[in-house]
Order: structure tokens, then sequence, then C-alpha cells
């Protein structure tokens, strides 16, 4: 087999996978591809049309193509992705942490800049938002929780890796006991499930088919279930004035806030993202 540039290499996958996702989707994927496989930034890769694959690093990029095809996220493929600027492994147990979730950070640490709280991250799934806020606020005390065993094993390894202190539990967001670990706090954070099953149509299938189902979803009958059980703990374990953020579903911005409102809590703000969706909740406990 003759080996192929870089630059080649790159066209062929641009092109076979435009089919499947926009243009500028497949030309990112393709690009992080190579630097992974490669360790040459991509621009510099591309720049060069005499720099060669060789057989083995061809191999490994067509593989990765062909779970690409298969509508399987880059993400889960290669195992990792950044948030934050922080390098987390990631694996099908856990949501693939998104832009609007470092939202929901940068304004808990806009807020919090230059304190030293006690926080509790609710369904931690990657320990990405309790990963953050402890490298940024190394006194922080951070807690985080989440029902699914894999989920904290993966989160306590990524917590390693970032050198960060963490206290991981296992536990049910529907069913927190009173006394819990940890309180009393001063934050408490949560991107809960909150898109409804009604939405699923609406919803590409990389995320559909591959992303874990329990941590995506809610019914439509009772789709702020997790908000409400959020708003009662978090009334029994935040200290005054404490604070709570939710990351919500744009559609329901304004019945979350009513949740907290109806739980007694104050100064409730809803905020949108980039987008100018309605994704972020910040409420007060009197």
């Amino acid at each position: 087999m003759q080996a192929q540039s870089i630059l080649n290499n790159y066209k062929q996958n641009v092109n076979s996978l435009k089919s499947i996702y926009p243009l500028a989707e497949a030309q990112a994927m393709v690009r992080l591809l190579i630097e992974k496989v490669t360790g040459i930034k991509a621009h510099d890769a591309l720049a060069n049309p005499y720099l060669l694959l060789s057989i083995s690093q061809e191999s490994l990029i067509d593989a990765y193509i062909e779970e690409l095809k298969l509508q399987k996220p880059i993400q889960y493929i290669l195992g990792e992705t950044e948030f934050f600027g922080i390098n987390l492994k990631v694996n099908p147990h856990v949501l693939i942490p998104r832009p609007e979730t470092e939202e929901l950070v940068e304004w808990l640490l806009a807020d919090r800049n230059s304190d030293f709280p006690s926080v509790l991250d609710i369904g931690t799934g990657s320990g990405c938002i309790a990963i953050a806020i402890a490298k940024r606020l190394p006194a922080a005390k951070v807690f985080a929780l989440d029902i699914s065993a894999e989920a904290i094993i993966l989160a306590k390894g990524n917590s390693m890796n970032a050198s960060t202190r963490i206290t991981f539990f296992q536990q049910d967001i529907l069913n927190i006991p009173s006394e819990l670990k940890g309180a009393p706090y001063d934050i408490v954070v949560s991107n809960p499930p909150y898109v409804r099953n009604s939405e699923k149509e609406i919803m590409h299938p990389n995320v559909l088919d591959n992303e874990p189902e329990n941590a995506l979803f809610v019914s439509d009958d009772d789709p702020l279930v997790f908000y409400r059980a959020i708003a009662q703990t978090a009334q029994t374990i935040l200290k005054p004035n404490g604070m709570v953020y939710c990351e919500i579903n744009e559609a329901l911005g304004q019945e979350t806030a009513k949740v907290f409102k109806d739980n007694g809590f104050t100064d409730i703000e809803v905020r949108k993202d980039i987008n100018g969706k309605d994704r972020m909740l910040r409420a007060s406990k009197q």
C-alpha cells in the first residue's frame, strides 16, 4: 500500500462524510482525527502537501471514519473531549459535555470567583461541572453525586487526571436523603435530565442512538420532576442565602422558575445561552 498524504486523506474523508454531516462539522471532525492520530496540528499538517501518513495511521483514521459513518459521536470514538480547557474521558455511560454547560459554570464562577464555597453537583456524569469548579476554585469543597456507578468511576478518574479533590458518591437525584454528605452547602449546581420524550424526533441520531437515555430524557407528563427534587433538596441542604444553578429546557424556562418559586426560592433568574435560548437558571435560598 502506497503512503497517502495527510492532505489527500483529509479531502477524501471529508468528502465521504459530507453526505451525513454538515460540511463544517465533517471538516472539523476529520481535522480532529488527524491531530489525534498524528500528533500534528491540523493546520500544519494540511499546509504541507508532502507530509505522509504511515500505514498504521491511515488504518486508524479509516477505522474512526467508519464509526463516524455510523453516526457515533466523535467524543465516544476517541474516548475523550475538552470541557473548560480540561481534557476529560467520556464513554456511553455519560453525556458528552456541551458548550451550554460551560456557560452555566462561567455564570457560577463569575458570582463566586474569589470565594471558598462548599458545592454539590447533582447528576455529575463525567464530572465536568464539579471538576471545572474545583480546578478554578481549588479551595472549594466540592461534592458530586450520580445514580450511575459507571459514571462515578469515570468521574473519579477524570478528577484524578485533572488533579482536583472531589468527594463522589452514588445517589438517586429523586431520592436524596435529608442528611446529605457534606451539607450544608453554599451552592447546588445541576444539569439534570430535561429533554422531553416528545422532543426525540428533532434530535440528531448521533445523540439519540448513543448517549445514555436516563441522563437525557424525561416524561412529557412530568418534565420538571428532577427540578422539583433539586429545589426541595436544596431548601434542606443549602445555607441561608445559598444558591442553585441549573441547566434547563429552553421551552420550559418560566415553568422551571415557578418550581423554585413554589419551593421558597427568591431572586430567580432565567438566562439565555449564546444562541439566545433560555438555558440556565439561578435561584437564591432565603
